[in-house]
């Protein structure tokens, strides 16, 4: 378990929050990775346009994420209370 632990928290990157690592995020170091990853997109979409058919994906900081949100809440009332 405290391999998995370990392995989840510092390597595995996480799509809810931009495919940053947990680590990452807590020490705040997502917006800086996320920056770069918005350059590289960017200079990649402009040196092979033709491979783009849309915008690059979006590398802003996910804001606020929780873990399990109560089964009782409508899906509107949850995001409600997600954006404050």
């Amino acid at each position: 378990m405290t391999r998995f632990v370990a392995w989840y928290n510092t390597e595995h990157r996480h799509s809810a929050i931009r495919y940053v690592t947990p680590e990452d995020r807590h020490f705040g170091r997502e917006g800086a990775l996320l920056a770069r990853r918005h350059q590289v997109y960017q200079r990649a979409k402009a040196r092979h346009p033709e491979r783009w058919s849309r915008d690059t994906r979006d590398w802003t900081p996910a804001g606020p994420v929780r873990l399990g949100p109560s089964p009782n809440l409508t899906p509107a009332v949850q995001e409600l209370k997600r954006i404050g």
